[in-house]
Parts: C-alpha cells; sequence; structure tokens
C-alpha cells in the first residue's frame, strides 16, 4: 500500500510538472492586466493636464474615483445601467433554457445518425466572428430590411419598424442568438453522459416518460444546467457590441460593457470605465461563488440519492 501510494504520488507529480507552465501562464495573463485596471481606477490626477494617469504603488492610490463611481452606481444613472445589464442577462439565460433544453436533449437522447447533423449546425456559426453576425442582423433589421419586407408580407405589420433604435427586444434578440451555442453545447456534453440504464430502470419500474424525465433526467442535468448558464451569462455582462449594432448605441438599452467601452476609448476619464469593470467584477465573483456552492450542493444530492 505505501509503495502503491508513493507511485500514485509520483504520477501526480509528473502530470503536474505538465499542468504548471499553462497555469503560470494563464495566471500572469490574468493577474498582470487585472492589475494594471486597478491601477487605472485609483489613479491620481495630473496636475499640469488635468488627467488621470495610472497609478503603480498601491502606497499612493486615489480612492476618489472609486467613491464617485459607487455614488453613481447606488445612488445615479450606472444603477440603472447594472439593473438593466442584469434584466438583459437574466431575460437572455430564460431564453436560452427554453431554447437550448429542448435542443440539447433531443441532440444527446434522440438525434440518432442526425446527432453530427445537429452539432455541425450549432458549431457553424463560431466560423463566422460575433462581430461580422451582429453587423448582418444590423443590415436584416433596417427598415427597408429583409425582416420588415417579411413581417409586412405576412401582415404581421402594417408599415415598417424601425428595430434599431433603443429596442431592448431587438438586444434581447441579438443575445440570446449570439450566446446561446455557448448554452447548448455544455448542456448538451452533460445530458449525453447520462447513463441510459437509469432511464432504462425506470420505464422497467412503470415510470411514464414524464416522470422518467422530471425524477431522473432533470436532478442530474440540473448542473450542467447551471455550468451552461455560468458559460454564458459571463462574456455577457461585458458584452457591448450587441448593443452597439443592434440599437445603435442607444443610452436606452446601453449595458456595463457599454459604458466601459465608453469610458475607457472614447473620454479622457479611463479610472471611470477602470472602476466599472473592477465594480463587475465584484459582483460576477459573488456569482461564481453562487455557482460553485450550488455545484458543490447538487453533487452532494447525487451521492446521497
Amino acid at each position: 500500500m505505501a509503495t502503491r501510494g508513493r507511485e500514485e504520488a509520483r504520477g501526480t507529480g509528473f502530470w503536474g510538472f505538465f499542468v504548471a507552465p499553462g497555469t503560470l501562464w494563464l495566471l500572469a495573463l490574468f493577474i498582470v492586466p487585472f492589475y494594471a485596471v486597478i491601477c487605472v481606477a485609483f489613479g491620481r490626477e495630473d496636475p499640469i493636464f488635468s488627467v488621470r494617469n495610472p497609478e503603480w504603488n498601491p502606497l499612493r492610490w486615489d480612492t476618489a474615483p472609486m467613491s464617485e463611481v459607487l455614488r453613481r452606481v447606488f445612488n445615479g444613472d450606472f444603477g440603472t445601467v447594472f439593473i438593466r445589464t442584469f434584466a438583459y442577462v437574466g431575460i437572455t439565460l430564460a431564453l436560452c433554457f427554453l431554447i437550448g433544453y429542448p435542443v440539447a436533449y433531443y441532440a444527446a437522447r434522440h438525434a440518432g445518425r442526425r446527432r453530427g447533423l445537429v452539432l455541425m449546425a450549432l458549431v457553424l456559426p463560431f466560423w463566422i466572428s460575433y462581430l461580422m453576425r451582429m453587423l448582418a442582423w444590423a443590415n436584416l433589421l433596417q427598415p427597408d430590411g429583409y425582416v420588415n419586407r417579411i413581417l409586412y408580407w405576412l401582415h404581421i405589420i402594417d408599415a415598417p419598424r424601425n428595430w434599431l433604435t433603443g429596442n431592448s427586444t431587438t438586444v434581447i434578440f441579438g443575445l440570446v442568438y449570439g450566446y446561446i451555442p455557448f448554452f447548448i453545447l455544455p448542456l448538451y456534453a452533460a445530458l449525453e453522459r447520462l447513463d441510459g440504464r437509469l432511464l432504462e430502470a425506470a420505464r422497467d419500474l412503470g415510470a411514464s416518460p414524464r416522470s422518467a424525465f422530471f425524477r431522473i433526467t432533470w436532478p442530474l442535468s440540473r448542473q450542467g444546467a447551471l455550468g451552461a448558464a455560468v458559460i454564458t451569462a459571463l462574456p455577457m455582462f461585458g458584452d457591448y457590441y450587441t448593443n452597439g449594432y443592434l440599437s445603435g448605441g442607444s443610452p436606452r438599452t446601453s449595458m456595463v460593457g457599454n459604458q466601459i467601452q465608453y469610458y475607457l476609448t472614447s473620454t479622457n476619464h479611463p479610472e471611470t470605465g477602470a472602476a466599472l469593470v473592477l465594480v463587475l467584477s465584484v459582483l460576477l465573483v459573488f456569482l461564481m461563488g453562487y455557482y460553485l456552492i450550488s455545484t458543490a450542493r447538487l453533487q452532494r444530492e447525487v451521492v446521497y440519492r
């Protein structure tokens, strides 16, 4: 037993050697840029040019910009933007679940020979950049675009509608279209790994298809659905392309990502954009904590069953 333990430890150390370079590389590419963002957020004002420069010495950080951003988040215009962003992400996730779960379930359990075709259709959007796809939809949603033409031909609308000027429905539609593959593919992987013998046992014991789904498939796939939701939601919080191209950058549909992009690239106050990055990061840390706790709880439930 002792010899076996030493062999297992030696094997773990051997493979850990291969993991170390990649881990250190990823940490460096995260820690260094994130520290740069912090230094911009707490930068000091230049007395000559009246602009704030990054301050790399933590002992000289100025908290005034962060205090102003927090005031605007909890009692100002940024609070509305954060609420709107969370609402958009929540509605998008709900629609992704309603659309994506049946697709993932069909691909994993019932597609048969058509499974490869379904998966190829899900992967095809990744062959084209997200930016190009949003530009294509912007053209389709123009007043004289094909969307208005088809809706008018079907007598659903009596006049062309302007979908690209501050329309929340358009932004949510764009988010669903752009991010639903990120939801379906991980969920498909979780559903595909389910042990089919459990469903066979349920049918042998007289369970109906509906009962087998809610007693076996759904409980065992909740962890995969939660992971798919996290993978889908995290990039959405920083998204600024969708609103920029499908809503003309309207302030009525502005998200946190739009505010960050605006202050970092179009103003002389990059510290405001960097402070928004930090506030958003803290909120996402709480969401990730909830995800980790929920995942651990679901794993315990599965083990105890």
